[in-house]
Order: C-alpha cells, then sequence, then structure tokens
C-alpha cells in the first residue's frame, strides 16, 4: 500500500534545473578560503557538504535510474529495520562517502555536479509520479509514490544549498517557487509526528506557514492513522503558525522545538500543537 496522502501532490521534477543553475553560479564565485568555511553540518566544510550533494546525484542514478545493487563489503553497515539505526546506519554511510570523495579538487566537483545536474533531473522527469517509489522514512513505513520520494530529493538539495550559502554569507534562493515546494513536502512529516497523539478520528491540526513561499496544512486523525489533507473535516484542534524561515529551519532540526516554539503562535490543544513542533523531514 502507497502511504496515504490526501493533499495536492507536490510536483517539482521541474524546479530540480533551477535549483542546480543557482547552486553551480554560487559554487563558482567561492574563494578557496569559503571552500573550507565550516557549515552547520557537524565536522562537514562547504567543500564537504557539495561532495554530499554529488554522492546522492550519484546514489541515486546508480541506484535509480540503473538499478544497481552495491557489491557485498561496499556498504558499511546492514540495513536497519527500525529508525535510530536508519539515523545511524546513514549518518555513517554519508560520512564515510564524503571522507572518499575528498581527493576530488573544486573545480573537478563543480564540473561533476554540472554533469550529474541535467542526469538526475532527466531520470526524475521521466518517473510517473503516482507509482510507488523509495520510501520516505520521515513521512512514514509504507513505500511513498514517486512525487514524494522526488520531492524529498529537492528538498535534500535545496536545504544543502541554503548550508552552503548560510556558511559563506551568501543569499537565496528563497523564491516561492523553489521554497514553497519545499515547505509543502516537509508539511508530510506531520501525520508520523503526531503517529502517537491521543486524539478522536476527524480531529485536525493545522499547520500555517506564513510568507510569500508559505500555506496551510492539516493533519486529519483517520480511522488508522494520521494523514495529510488538503481541507479539514471539521475546525482545527490546534494551530500552529510559524514564519517560513521558521519552519524550513525546524523542519531541518536547524533550530530546536523550543526556538521554534518562542516564534511560533500556538493555539488548541497544546499537547497537539507541541507534537507540530517535534516533526522533522530529515534523517540525522
Amino acid at each position: 500500500m502507497i502511504l496515504p496522502d490526501r493533499a495536492a501532490p507536490v510536483l517539482v521534477a521541474d524546479r530540480f534545473p533551477d535549483e542546480r543553475v543557482a547552486l553551480l553560479g554560487m559554487l563558482r564565485s567561492l574563494s578557496p578560503a569559503e571552500w573550507s568555511a565550516s557549515t552547520v553540518c557537524a565536522g562537514w566544510s562547504v567543500k564537504d557538504v557539495a561532495l554530499h550533494l554529488l554522492a546522492g546525484d550519484l546514489g541515486k542514478l546508480a541506484r535509480g535510474r540503473d538499478g544497481f545493487a552495491a557489491p557485498p563489503g561496499t556498504v558499511p553497515l546492514p540495513s536497519p529495520t527500525d529508525f535510530a539505526s536508519l539515523v545511524k546506519f546513514l549518518d555513517a554511510l554519508n560520512a564515510r562517502r564524503v571522507r572518499e570523495l575528498r581527493w576530488l579538487s573544486t573545480p573537478v566537483l563543480v564540473d561533476l555536479l554540472a554533469a550529474t545536474g541535467p542526469a538526475l533531473h532527466a531520470y526524475l522527469a521521466g518517473l510517473d509520479p503516482f507509482e510507488p517509489g523509495e520510501r520516505v522514512s520521515w513521512a512514514g513505513e509504507a513505500p511513498a509514490p514517486n512525487w514524494l520520494d522526488v520531492a524529498r530529493e529537492f528538498t535534500e538539495r535545496w536545504v544543502h544549498q541554503q548550508q552552503i550559502r548560510e556558511a559563506v554569507g551568501r543569499t537565496g534562493p528563497v523564491e516561492p517557487h523553489l521554497l514553497h515546494p519545499v515547505l509543502a513536502t516537509f508539511a508530510r512529516a506531520l501525520p508520523r509526528a503526531l503517529r502517537d497523539a491521543d486524539a478522536v478520528a476527524g480531529s485536525a491540526v493545522l499547520l500555517h506557514v506564513t510568507g510569500p513561499a508559505g500555506g496551510q496544512w492539516y493533519a486529519v486523525r483517520e480511522q488508522a492513522a494520521w494523514v495529510l489533507h488538503e481541507h479539514p473535516p471539521s475546525p482545527p484542534a490546534a494551530t500552529v503558525v510559524l514564519d517560513q524561515d521558521t519552519a524550513w529551519r525546524r523542519f531541518t532540526n536547524g533550530i530546536d522545538a523550543d526556538a521554534a516554539r518562542e516564534r511560533a503562535t500556538l493555539t488548541g490543544d497544546a499537547a497537539l500543537a507541541d507534537q507540530v513542533l517535534q516533526a522533522v523531514a530529515i534523517i540525522g
């Protein structure tokens, strides 16, 4: 069964070229000192984050487009079955991949990102958005439709570009056509965040993100689980209002729940509202 979702799908395959153009333009402008600058990713420099993006492109193309399974012994840990183990597994795998790519020069790294970007876009744009795709673990246990897997890939690249930009004092890209789909994708973390919340069937929780890229998303308690909806069947039992900058940072653990709470407006059921602030849309 595909992960249930009753809100509008986030179709972003056509946004990848714009994101990559912005990334490459910024990377080509960096000085050697800026390439070495520390980022919010613990222990990673700007170059390391860019290497992580390259590894992500290569992995998605090899695994998804080419159907290639890594030979035995090339993955450092066995495939985990629980979320905590998955976090540990992916953290170790990502760190290993970055270490193994550090010998690349920054011009070669940029050239490779310029080559993998169009290849990745062509692959993702050719997928049927509504066929089952890879599981998006922070959204739920069931397989996700391709559109959510593709949207997750887009958020990864957008967020890491923001982390690089902040490390070197560069702005952008926060235009609504790029940031809104990021926020709409992150909203898919709400049902999992609310999974243990005590609420009767039909209860709704509203996340309202303000700003040009913002929007409104409702998590509704159905008989078996919480499900994201475009419109609730009843007035929300709790509402959380965040500005768009706070929202994406909270969903990616850039700020903690306490910091987000200080910037948020919470109304209604306090316990349900607090669960919304626990939602994260990354692993690690």
